[in-house]
Formats: structure tokens, C-alpha cells, sequence
């Protein structure tokens, strides 16, 4: 038997993040043939600010991403910054969003790959209900397998309410819609109030994919198909909102990753109903890519970071360790938001992510039994700077007058504390400490 999941962290825990992968450290610091450049663009859609670009909705993106896509950059993931869950009123910054692009860094082999750059498609998907369920989730998978059947690629998607005003309200974008009673520990300075009595929820699914012209598409891209797997998090609440989160992320994912698969979407069902128990578990779905060629196995990491933001700018986020891991062949493939929302110690308002990434078993583990449990400690908190590493090669300010976030970073994984890989053999829980 493994020994569980350990107890849920002290809720006002105010470590930066933790990190948990398939390797130890000195193997994830491992060079590859493959290194990834990555920028990070946020955006809102209610109005723009020195490091976030506005558009007034999310289908708009294809448009705003497309001078990144002719540098050979591609939409990797898209997610809410901060997200409003399980409450009455619109949080600050609910309306900002974050876009991963990513490339390999280009060399003299990857000269000529440019020229079959896919075009980036959003497709707005209305949905049934109030709130995401099960059922609709598979439905929706149902529909983007039939889509890449097309000949398209499955990105990502976003859950956002379409716009409207009644009653001389203006509703804004939400991830979910059920809004449970309000209670005194939601209180969080400069939220906007929203009577539930003028709230009338319209969802809609964006739904992200890469399409090629006839005859251009990479043969790995062609005949993908598209498949769920579990998502189930231990969490604790301070009355109906979540304040922490735990899961087995390594075992929830190993499987999959053996395959050759890629973990490229999420959904969690964070709303409990009126009138309901407030759970002491929430579940979801992963969504997994299988590719119509054979890859290798995937190893993965797992960060949960804490993002902080100060006045209206993303102050710490899990930037600095992409950046770092990217030289060693990593690519983010998925993010989840979470509602988990505190204060940090100067006031400014914080929540967590989790980020996946993957990269292809190396040479001389594959094939080999894979020990899938490894748990790590707190990763420090890096110091950003402003400046973009020298490979981006990007002009000040970005690329078409867009503001480049989270691009050059010192290396985080120095800053780490040593044993942060640590793997404990043979166990098949990644939570043994």
C-alpha cells in the first residue's frame, strides 16, 4: 500500500511553489537536442495596462498572436489569471488572461520549419446548463475528436460568459457560474459587488486549434485523437471557497505519459450546487493527445506557483522556471487555474497554478520500468528581470507593439532547495515526505 496523501498544507502556507517530477534533479538539468523559447502575453478585456495588451474578446487572439506566429511562436496554452469561482462578485483582474507561446530555438536545422506554420482558429462552442458537468465535458471531447478528424490540431479552451447588461449591470466573464451564499472569508478588498438576482449566465466554450493549408501539415499533426483521463484533488474550504488543494498529480498523469501522450487540457467541476454538502474532494478531467505517430514515453514536471500581482502587473509567476527549463528541453503543454486566492505579506493579491510539462524519455531510460514517484520542496522565490534573454531576439517592447511578460529570467532552479528532486524509490505516491 502507499502511504496516502500527507496532510494539506497550513492554508496561510507561504511558500512560492512546489515542484514534482518523474526525475531527479540532475536528470531534469539534463541538455537535450531540443531547447524551447517561450513568451508570455497577457491580456484583458476590459481595458490595457503597460504589460497587458486589450481586446475586447478572446477571439480576437489568432489576430493579436499572429506577428508571433510568423517568428514561428505557437499558442502552447491559454488560461485565466485569476479565477472567480464560487463567488457573487467579480474579483480584481478576473478578467485578465495569460497566453503561452512557445518555439524551438531556432538553429540551422530548424531554419526551414517555418514554412508550414499552422493558422491559429478559435471556434466559440455555446454550452448547456449553468456550469460545466461531466456529461458536457465528454460531449465536448466527443466534438473535438470529430474536429481533428478535419485535419486540425486541438490547442486548449477557455470557459467565458458572453457579455451583457441587465438591469444596468454589466456581467463579466466567469469559469463557472453556480455562485454559492457569500460568506466572511471570501472578503477580499476591491471586489466589485453582483447581485445574483440580475445575473443571467451565458457560457461559451472557446475552443483553440491549430489548422494547416492542404498538404502542409506535419504527419505527426494529422489523425490526432483525443482522449479524458481522471482529475480528482483533495481540498479544504474556508466556508464554500477552496483556500487549498492537493493531488497525486504523477500518478493522475503517469499512465498517460508512458503512452506518449500529451496532456494538453483541463476541467474541473469547482462549483457545489445550492442546497448541497460542500465536498471534501473536487473532480474534473484531463485531456490527452495522441499523436498518429509513435513517440517516446514522456517524463514530466508538475509546479504548483504561487502568482502574485501588484497593482496591475504580474509581479511573480512561474515565468523565471520556464524560462530555466526550456534549456533543458521542457515544453508546457497545460496550465491550471485555481480559485485558491490570499494576500501575500504587502497586501497584493495572489493565486495558484499548476503547470505541466513534458519532454520524450531519453535514449537510455526508454523502455526501462519507470519509477513514477518523486515529491519536492518549496521552490524559492526568483527575482525577475525585465530584460528579454538575447536568444528571443524580439524588438523593445515585444513583437507588433505587444509587451513581452516574464521574458528573461536568472535561472531558477538554482535557487531551489537542495533535495528538491528527490525521488523515493520504488513508492508509488508522490507525497511520501
Amino acid at each position: 500500500m502507499g502511504c496516502g496523501l500527507r496532510k494539506l498544507e497550513d492554508p496561510e502556507d507561504s511558500s512560492p511553489g512546489k515542484i514534482y517530477s518523474t526525475l531527479k534533479r540532475p536528470q531534469v538539468e539534463t541538455k537535450t537536442d531540443t531547447v524551447y523559447e517561450y513568451v508570455l502575453l497577457d491580456f484583458s478585456l476590459e481595458g490595457s495596462r503597460p504589460t497587458v495588451q486589450y481586446v475586447s474578446s478572446l477571439s480576437e487572439l489568432p489576430q493579436a498572436l499572429q506577428p508571433y506566429y510568423t517568428q514561428g511562436y505557437l499558442l502552447a496554452a491559454l488560461h485565466p489569471i485569476i479565477l472567480s469561482v464560487g463567488r457573487t462578485r467579480s474579483l480584481p483582474f478576473s478578467l485578465l488572461y495569460r497566453a503561452i507561446l512557445a518555439r524551438p530555438r531556432p538553429s540551422k536545422q530548424t531554419a526551414s520549419m517555418y514554412h508550414s506554420v499552422p493558422v491559429l482558429r478559435v471556434e466559440e462552442w455555446p454550452l448547456p446548463g449553468d456550469s460545466l458537468t461531466a456529461d458536457t465535458v465528454r460531449a465536448l471531447i466527443d466534438r473535438v475528436n470529430s474536429s481533428a478528424r478535419g485535419g486540425v490540431r486541438f490547442i486548449g479552451s477557455v470557459l467565458q460568459q458572453v457579455s451583457g447588461i441587465t438591469n444596468g449591470r454589466v456581467h463579466s466573464p466567469k469559469r463557472a457560474c453556480r455562485s454559492p451564499p457569500r460568506t466572511p472569508p471570501e472578503t477580499l478588498p476591491g471586489d466589485r459587488e453582483l447581485d445574483d438576482n440580475t445575473y443571467s449566465p451565458d457560457l461559451r466554450l472557446l475552443v483553440f486549434f491549430h489548422s494547416w493549408a492542404p498538404g502542409c501539415a506535419p504527419l505527426d499533426s494529422l489523425g490526432c485523437q483525443y482522449h479524458q483521463g481522471a482529475l480528482s484533488m483533495r481540498v479544504s474550504r474556508k466556508g464554500h471557497v477552496v483556500s487549498a488543494l492537493e493531488a497525486d498529480w504523477l500518478e493522475l498523469t503517469a499512465a498517460y505519459y508512458r503512452k506518449g501522450w500529451s496532456l494538453v487540457d483541463s476541467f474541473v467541476y469547482w462549483d457545489t450546487p445550492k442546497g448541497e454538502p460542500v465536498p471534501r474532494s473536487l473532480e474534473g478531467l484531463f485531456v490527452y493527445e495522441e499523436r498518429s505517430t509513435s513517440p517516446p514515453a514522456n517524463d514530466t514536471i508538475v509546479v504548483e506557483q504561487w502568482t502574485v500581482i501588484e497593482d496591475s502587473n504580474v509581479k511573480t509567476d512561474y515565468g523565471p522556471l520556464l524560462h530555466t527549463l526550456a534549456e533543458f528541453g521542457w515544453l508546457l503543454t497545460c496550465v491550471l487555474p485555481t480559485p485558491i486566492i490570499r494576500h501575500d505579506s504587502d497586501g497584493n493579491l495572489a493565486t495558484k497554478h499548476v503547470v505541466f510539462l513534458q519532454r520524450p524519455v531519453r535514449g537510455e531510460t526508454a523502455g526501462q520500468p519507470r519509477n513514477q514517484s518523486v515529491s519536492s520542496h518549496s521552490v524559492s522565490r526568483a527575482a525577475s528581470s525585465p530584460d528579454p534573454p538575447d536568444t528571443l531576439a524580439l524588438p523593445a517592447g515585444g513583437i507588433g507593439g505587444f509587451p513581452v511578460f516574464g521574458g528573461g529570467y536568472p535561472s531558477s532552479l538554482s535557487h531551489m532547495e537542495e533535495g528538491g528532486f528527490e525521488q523515493d524509490e520504488g513508492k508509488a505516491e508522490v507525497t511520501c515526505m
